[in-house]
């Protein structure tokens, strides 16, 4: 750990978590936001599905651990609904058995404490013509469907309804964009800057609404080393300082 202890927040998935960071991510959005206030952790793992994170999550977040996170954003799905290879190899998985995956996962992170705070993220959906004309030749032909993200996206809400989670419902939010097929993407299946805007916006709305004491919304978390100081930028006046420490001018989209 590196200086006073802050709040944790851990993104924890497949290439949706790990690429959050990049092309403007919804990762990156969030740690610019929470600059100062929270650490975000980022443990996303490209092509993973829910079987394989039940074969490490105890690695990843392990019971005995000293510090437990305060939240824990949790996506898979995607890689889950692809359809099946006839050799057996591949990331499907089949709907009930991602049921079942995503409800352990659920209770293992709810057995960490008692404030570890948990947001799981559905299934988006995917442009099918974009991923067409964006795979990779070494990749045999990706058997992804619309249709099958949204079975799984309303299969992890009602994971997420029946063991009292909070959920955001990434096919309909994505949806709610007419241009959402061309624009939200960059091959079809990961977010563009503007489909992570959504995702970010998304979650700020959740942590603003949740009654989770304490509030891990951004603007109810102190700021590190916020207090006054002689040596902060001077007044015109030459009479005082500014504290800059809450300034949020620039950012491009001024968050709520």
């Amino acid at each position: 750990m590196v200086g006073p202890e802050r709040p944790s927040f851990v993104l924890f998935g497949s290439s949706i978590v790990q690429y959050s960071f990049s092309n403007e991510g919804w990762g990156g959005i969030l740690a610019d936001i929470y600059a100062r206030k929270a650490d975000i952790l980022l443990r996303g793992y490209a092509g993973w599905n829910s079987r394989r994170a039940l074969q490490v999550i105890d690695k990843i977040f392990p019971k005995d651990a000293a510090v437990h996170p305060s939240l824990v954003i949790v996506y898979f799905g995607g890689n889950d609904s692809m359809g099946p290879h006839p050799s057996g190899l591949g990331p499907h998985v089949p709907l009930p058995e991602y049921i079942e995956n995503m409800s352990r996962i659920a209770k293992h992170l709810k057995s960490l404490s008692e404030k570890t705070r948990i947001i799981f993220l559905s299934c988006p959906p995917m442009s099918e013509e974009m991923l067409r004309q964006s795979t990779s030749p070494i990749l045999r032909e990706l058997a992804r469907k619309n249709e099958t993200c949204r079975e799984y996206s309303e299969a992890c809400i009602q994971v997420c309804k029946d063991m009292d989670l909070k959920v955001i419902d990434l096919w309909t939010a994505m949806q709610k964009r007419d241009d959402w097929a061309t624009v939200c993407f960059t091959d079809g299946i990961h977010f563009s800057p503007e489909g992570s805007k959504i995702v970010a916006a998304e979650i700020l709305k959740v942590l603003k609404e949740a009654e989770w004491e304490p509030s891990l919304h951004w603007t109810s978390l102190p700021t590190e080393f916020g207090e006054d100081s002689p040596y902060n930028p001077v007044t015109a006046d030459g009479t005082s300082t500014i504290n800059p420490s809450e300034w949020t001018f620039y950012r491009k989209i001024q968050w709520d």
